[in-house]
C-alpha cells in the first residue's frame, strides 16, 4: 500500500495528507521497502516547489547579483534580496539583521571570530550548556583559548532541561556571553529562550542561539525572543545544503568587523586600506550562494503557507505516539530527554539495551527506515547522558503514523535479528 493510500485508510488524522508527493525522493524504495525518512533532524528532504524556484534560476535567471545592470543581472539580484526579505519577515527580523551563511556553523564562527575577538578579553568568561552540538561548542573553545578566556558549562538535569538554577550562579559572575540551543538535536528538549534571554540581558551578557532544530518546528519570533544573535540553517528547514542564516542586533553588527575580505563587502579599496559596504553585505564576501538562498526564500514560503502552528502540532502528535509505543511495546528502550511531547521538538533518541545505535540503524535501514545512529556531534551530552551514542528518530510535515508503525515494526526486528528477547 503506498503512502498515500496508507493515509487516506484514517491512519492519520493530520491535514497533511497527500504531502509527501510534494517530495519527489519519497517515491524510492530501498530493497522493496518503501522509504521510511526519520532523519530531518540532520537534513530535511526537499519540496519540489524548491527545487523548481533553484532550477528556475539556473534555466530563466542565472547572472551575477548586485554587479549588473543589465536586465538578467538585475531579476537575478531581485530574487536573491527578495528571498532575504521574505526570510527576515518570517522570523520578524529585517533585511539588514540577515546574513546569509553556508550554515549555522559559519554563522556561530562569524560572531566568534568577530565579536568574539572584538569582545572577550583574558579571564572573561563564556558560558554555554552541557546540551549543545559541536558547532556551538568548538568556535568558543578556540576563543576562548586564544583570549585565555574561561568557557563554563551549564549542567543538563536527568529529566534533560537545563538546571537553571546553575544558569542563574554563572549569570552572576557576569559573563561576556551565553550560547545556547532552542532545542536540542538529542533530547528534543525545547528551552524557554525568552526566559534565558532576559535574565542573561539583566546580568549584561550577550546572548548567541542555535536555532538549527527550532526554525523548521516551532514558531519562531526573533523580536519576542530578543537574543542578540540567533542562527539556523536552511537543510534541515526544507531548504538546500549551502545556505545558513545568521541575524543579529544591527547595532552589534554594525560594530563588528568583517569574517571574510574580499569583493562585495567592499566600500572602497585603496592600495592600504579598505572601507567596508553596508549590512548585510559587509558580511557576504565574494560570489553569493545565489540559487541557495532562492531556494531557501522558496522554502520559506512553502512552510509559511502550510503554517507553522499546523506543522508543529502535527510533529507533536508523531513525538506523542512515538513516546507512547516506544515505552510500551519496546522493552528495554530508554528514551532520553522530557517524556511529554509538548516539551520536546520533532525528534526522539533512544537508547536499546543490548544493542549497539549503529546496529538498529543498519537493520532498520534495510527495511527503508532511516534514522541517524552516533553521538550527533553532541559528544559532552553523550557523557553526561553516560552513553557513547545514541539512536535519534526524528520527524517531518511528510511522516505520518504510518511511519511510526514501521518504525515500531523495525525495532521489533532489531530485538529479533539481535535476540535480545
Amino acid at each position: 500500500m503506498s503512502n498515500v493510500a496508507e493515509r487516506r485508510s484514517g491512519l492519520v488524522p493530520d491535514a497533511f495528507a497527500d504531502i509527501e508527493s510534494e517530495f519527489p525522493v519519497l517515491r524510492r524504495t530501498f530493497g522493496g521497502y518503501p522509504l521510511t525518512y526519520l532523519d530531518s533532524s540532520a537534513t530535511s528532504q526537499t519540496p519540489q516547489p524548491v527545487i523548481d524556484a533553484m532550477n528556475r534560476y539556473y534555466t530563466e535567471s542565472r547572472a551575477s547579483i548586485h554587479r549588473g545592470v543589465y536586465p538578467l543581472a538585475v531579476e537575478a539580484t531581485d530574487l536573491y534580496e527578495g528571498a532575504r526579505q521574505r526570510i527576515a519577515d518570517w522570523l520578524h527580523s529585517t533585511p539588514e539583521e540577515t546574513i546569509f551563511t553556508a550554515n549555522v556553523t559559519a554563522a556561530i564562527n562569524l560572531v566568534a571570530y568577530t565579536w568574539g575577538r572584538q569582545n572577550v578579553q583574558r579571564g572573561d568568561l563564556v558560558v554555554l550548556t552541557e546540551m549543545e552540538h559541536h558547532s556551538n561548542i568548538v568556535p568558543w573553545q578556540i576563543l576562548c583559548q586564544d583570549r585565555e578566556a574561561e568557557l563554563a558549562y551549564v549542567p543538563v538535569t536527568d529529566d534533560g532541561r537545563l538546571d537553571m538554577e546553575a544558569l542563574d550562579a554563572l549569570l552572576a559572575r557576569e559573563p561576556k556571553l551565553l550560547a545556547f540551543v532552542h532545542v536540542s538535536n538529542v533530547l528534543g528538549t525545547i528551552n524557554p529562550v525568552a526566559e534565558i534571554v532576559e535574565r542573561a540581558h539583566a546580568a549584561g551578557t550577550v546572548v548567541l542561539i542555535d536555532g538549527a532544530q527550532a526554525a523548521p518546528q516551532v514558531p519562531v519570533d526573533l523580536q519576542a525572543i530578543g537574543a542578540d544573535f540567533y542562527a539556523w540553517t536552511g537543510h534541515k528547514a526544507y531548504g538546500p545544503t549551502g545556505i545558513g542564516v545568521l541575524h543579529g542586533r544591527r547595532e552589534l553588527l554594525e560594530e563588528m568587523p568583517p569574517f571574510i575580505g574580499g569583493g562585495h563587502m567592499i566600500r572602497t579599496v585603496a592600495a592600504n586600506e579598505s572601507t567596508w559596504t553596508d549590512l548585510p553585505h559587509k558580511f557576504e564576501a565574494g560570489t553569493s550562494q545565489i540559487a541557495e538562498a532562492i531556494g531557501l526564500g522558496a522554502a520559506v514560503d512553502w512552510i509559511r503557507a502550510l503554517g507553522i502552528e499546523r506543522i508543529r502540532t502535527h510533529e507533536e502528535s508523531l513525538v506523542a505516539l512515538t513516546l507512547e509505543r516506544l515505552s510500551s511495546e519496546v522493552p528495554g528502550l530508554t528514551v532520553h530527554g522530557p517524556l511529554s511531547a509538548s516539551d520536546r521538538g520533532a525528534l526522539i533518541s533512544f537508547s536499546l539495551e543490548g544493542a549497539h545505535p549503529h546496529d538498529v540503524g543498519e537493520i532498520l535501514g534495510r527495511l527503508g527506515v532511516c534514522v541517524r545512529a552516533g553521538h550527533h556531534c553532541a559528544q559532552p551530552l553523550m557523557r553526561r547522558l553516560g552513553v557513547s551514542s545514541t539512536t535519534r528518530a526524528s520527524f517531518a510535515v511528510h511522516n505520518s503514523a504510518t511511519d511510526v508503525e514501521r518504525l515500531l515494526a523495525g525495532l521489533a526486528q532489531v530485538r529479533g535479528t539481535l535476540q535480545l528477547d
